[in-house]
């Protein structure tokens, strides 16, 4: 069966996606601190990593191996990025410069589960009302929408938080008492 060269082709452009993917998954698992299981993750990667190599070395003469390889690589790289927004691990803070300073936007995000701290600000056109949002990765587009829906002129900037620690909302999270419709 590994003697036709198409089939050949196909098993090693497989292989690699599934490895690069696997590969894409432990690192961000890496980086969120989840080590054990990407450790778990790594065992199988490496696995699958030595017989794709493998069948390209083994067949070092049939340039179509090494493109099958390199190609697999590269959208191994997009289903793992995929996949991973998809799983949306993590949290995320959204920093909110918001024009509408008289409206109740933090009893709104708060009501909806999210956790806000607000405060008054100054910007060049005049008072502005400046919001700090903590949210599960997995409700970032939906809180993007809410804000737009609530200002769409709002300001906004999103990064991930390394750490987190203390307030009421991190309690809230580890009950599983967040997000209300």
């Amino acid at each position: 069966m590994l003697e036709n060269s198409f089939i050949m082709v196909v098993i090693i452009l497989v292989i690699n996606i599934v490895y690069v993917s696997f590969f894409t998954i432990r690192m961000i698992l890496t980086l969120k601190g989840q080590r054990y299981l990407a450790a778990f993750i790594s065992t199988i990667e490496v696995v699958i990593y030595v017989i794709g190599l493998g069948l390209v070395l083994d067949n070092l003469n049939e340039i179509q191996n090494l493109i099958a390889y390199a190609v697999g690589y590269g959208i191994g790289v997009i289903v793992g990025m995929k996949i991973e927004e998809k799983l949306a691990l993590g949290y995320i803070t959204v920093n909110v410069i918001t024009k509408e300073y008289d409206k109740d936007v933090p009893k709104l995000l708060r009501d909806k589960g999210y956790g806000v701290t607000n405060w008054a600000a100054n910007g060049l056109e005049g008072d502005r009302m400046a919001l700090q949002i903590l949210t599960p990765r997995k409700y970032e587009l939906k809180l993007y929408q809410t804000i737009k829906e609530l200002d769409p002129k709002a300001f906004i900037i999103a990064y991930e938080p390394k750490t987190i620690h203390g307030g009421f909302w991190v309690k809230s999270v580890k009950k599983g008492k967040l997000f209300r419709e």
